[in-house]
């Protein structure tokens, strides 16, 4: 399938699980995409806010995107969210990154809520309930589900299950059990795969594009 007609699927206003860690698992032509296609007002989970002017960071640029979580939205190269934040244009829910892959890891697994400790005393507690767990202070914590995830894996059979290659399997494997439809980016299709090698069963993968 080609990418623009793959990520037709994003409608205005829909939640968008952006694989990725920094760019290693990035599916930068299926963003490209994106912004071909035109659909606005998103919210974008992923783990950074962009890198430079490619990829995520072209998607904001584009003003395409309303709201960011994610859990590293600055560094030394993410000057496009940088600019967009301190201006008001963009608005961001900083999510500490262990509690991001689990919030979503609950929305794959059915999970409607669970405690972290993770934040506890930090201005990230504000309006969350707090509970004592054996003297330890938690957190409740909500599944983050997404209308569309777009991944990157290594490669897939014809099916649709899918491998990674190395770190850049990061936040695939959650974000394509966590949202309605996933769209994942891949290197080649192959007839077959060993199964004890597959990642993301094939269920969870609704459309495939060779980039």
């Amino acid at each position: 399938m080609a990418a623009l007609e793959a990520v037709e699927a994003v409608q205005d206003g829909d939640t968008v699980l952006v694989g990725g860690f920094g760019m290693a698992g990035m599916p930068v032509e299926l963003i490209d995409a994106l912004i071909e296609h035109g659909a606005s007002n998103l919210t974008i989970v992923s783990n950074n806010a962009g890198n430079g002017d490619t990829g995520l960071a072209a998607l904001l640029a584009a003003g395409r995107v309303r709201k960011v979580i994610c859990s590293f939205p600055r560094q030394s190269d993410s000057w496009v969210f940088d600019g967009l934040y301190r201006a008001g244009k963009i608005d961001l829910e900083l999510v500490p990154q262990g509690n991001l892959a689990e919030r979503m890891r609950a929305a794959g697994a059915g999970i409607g809520a669970f405690y972290s400790p993770t934040a506890v005393g930090t201005p990230l507690a504000s309006g969350k309930e707090v509970r004592v767990i054996d003297g330890r202070e938690y957190l409740l914590e909500y599944p983050i589900r997404g209308d569309v995830a777009l991944i990157k894996a290594h490669k897939s059979d014809r099916m649709g299950n899918l491998v990674y290659r190395k770190t850049a399997r990061n936040f695939g494997p959650v974000m394509a059990t966590a949202a309605a439809v996933t769209i994942a980016q891949v290197s080649s299709i192959v007839d077959s795969l060993d199964p004890e090698a597959v990642v993301t069963p094939a269920i969870y993968v609704n459309r495939l594009v060779v980039a």
